[in-house]
Formats: structure tokens, sequence, C-alpha cells
């Protein structure tokens, strides 16, 4: 039997829970700015280790979960988490056999272009400017990626409920 067969549905949910806490855990102003998109980062995993089982629809779902934790403009975050996962599944064979540092670089674009596409979302709301601050959450989700996937592989060994 295959690993991916192995993975349920529970520990996808789960793990995917477990990441909007993290999203939403009050922190201090300056460590909020260094909070990464820990939801982004897991559907990115799971969408790389099972294709076949996450997709658009989970991205969609949880980035629309993700809009009301946040009290963000419904769908902006839906939109984002689609859109990269669409990407992650478009390329999954290929990511699979690149070494870890060139699937960071591939982390470091995917949470990039989720933040700039939220960034353009809101100049639609309110005009603003970029700051300093806008980069702090993809550096430090690129930083975290590593050890994302090791907890989500030590996740994905063990057997729950299919």
């Amino acid at each position: 039997m295959r690993l991916n067969n192995q993975v349920g549905y529970f520990q996808i949910i789960l793990t995917l829970v477990l990441a909007m806490c993290l999203r939403v855990v009050p922190l201090s102003e300056e460590m909020a700015l260094l909070n990464p998109d820990w939801v982004l980062l897991v559907l990115i995993y799971w969408t790389l280790k099972v294709p076949e089982r996450v997709g658009i629809f989970y991205a969609w779902t949880f980035g629309l979960l993700t809009d009301e934790l946040t009290g963000r403009l419904l769908g902006q975050y839906a939109l984002a988490y689609s859109l990269i996962v669409y990407v992650c599944l478009k390329f999954h064979n290929r990511l699979r056999q690149f070494p870890f540092f060139q699937q960071g670089l591939f982390i470091f674009f995917c949470l990039l272009s989720s933040q700039l596409l939220l960034f353009f979302i809101k100049n639609l709301q309110h005009p603003a400017q970029l700051h300093a601050s806008f980069w702090l959450p993809v550096f430090t989700g690129t930083l975290c990626w590593p050890l994302v996937y090791g907890f989500m592989h030590f996740v994905s060994l063990f057997r729950f409920i299919k």
C-alpha cells in the first residue's frame, strides 16, 4: 500500500484546522507581522503530497474560512489560495523531484504571489503603500517551510480514520 493511500481526510482537516488556529492566534504587534500564512503552507504541503485528495475545493473552502476568521473581504484568501493550489497541482510531479532548496524557492514564490494578490485586492478597497512589513510573512513562511514539511510528514505517517 502506498503512503498516499494511507493519508486520511481526518489528518488533512485536522492539520488545516490547526493551521487556521495558528493563523489567528493573538500575538503582539511585532510578532503578528512575522506570522506566516500557515494555512497556505499546509495547503501547499497536502497538494504536493496527495494531489488526488486536496485541491482547489479545499483551498477555496479554507480560504473562505480564513477570510471570515481574519475579518478580511470575503473571497480574497479563497482566491489567493485557489490560484496557488492550482499552480501546485499543475506542477506537483515536477516539484516532488526537486531538491529541498528548490522546493523552498517555489514556496517563496507561492507565498509572494499570494501576498501580492492580497495587497492588490486591498489596494482596490483603500489605496495603500507597500511597506517593509509586507515581506516579513513571506520570508518567515519560507524559513518555516522545513519545519512545516517535517511536522506534516510526521503527521502523514500516522494512520487515523480514512
